[in-house]
């Protein structure tokens, strides 16, 4: 019996050492990604962003008016997607996939906003988002943010 336990140990040990290791840096890449985000999105706060398609800001004069948009790909660990399909089977509510949405959506509208400072805009309305699955596993996902990025007289 004992002679058992220790064959099932030595044969399953590198699997769950590999998945605890894989679990750790993903996570920790997440969070380190997450904190980048809040800095990146403290620094284009000032690039208002609306969702109304027909909204006119007030324009400064001779403003011209662009389309700006932002796009990422973002992909979740293996580890973290095993454990989602897993729970899945119980109907839990999928907290990685919503991370991975969230993660996303805030990545594209960052870089929307990034592209329309660098041109010297300010404001962006008519903000579209679009979201679609990569990969069958729906582990890697892109999200497109796009919209009319103008210069308007009080931002």
């Amino acid at each position: 019996m004992n002679n058992s336990v220790t064959q099932v140990l030595f044969n399953y040990a590198p699997l769950v050492i590999l998945f605890v290791v894989g679990w750790f840096f993903g996570s920790r890449h997440e969070r380190q990604h997450l904190a980048r985000l809040a800095i990146s999105e403290q620094q284009v706060s000032h690039v208002i962003v609306s969702t109304e398609r027909f909204y006119q800001p007030a324009l400064a004069d001779n403003s011209q008016s662009e389309l700006v948009l932002g796009s990422v790909v973002i992909a979740q660990d293996y580890f973290k997607m095993i454990i989602a399909r897993v729970m899945s089977l119980f109907g839990k509510n999928l907290t990685t996939y919503e991370t991975l949405l969230d993660r996303a959506r805030r990545e594209a509208v960052v870089r929307m906003r990034s592209q329309a400072h660098a041109k010297g805009y300010n404001h962006i309305y008519g903000l579209r988002l679009e979201v679609s699955n990569i990969n069958q596993l729906g582990s890697m996902v892109e999200a497109i943010a796009y919209g009319t990025a103008v210069i308007s007289i009080n931002p």
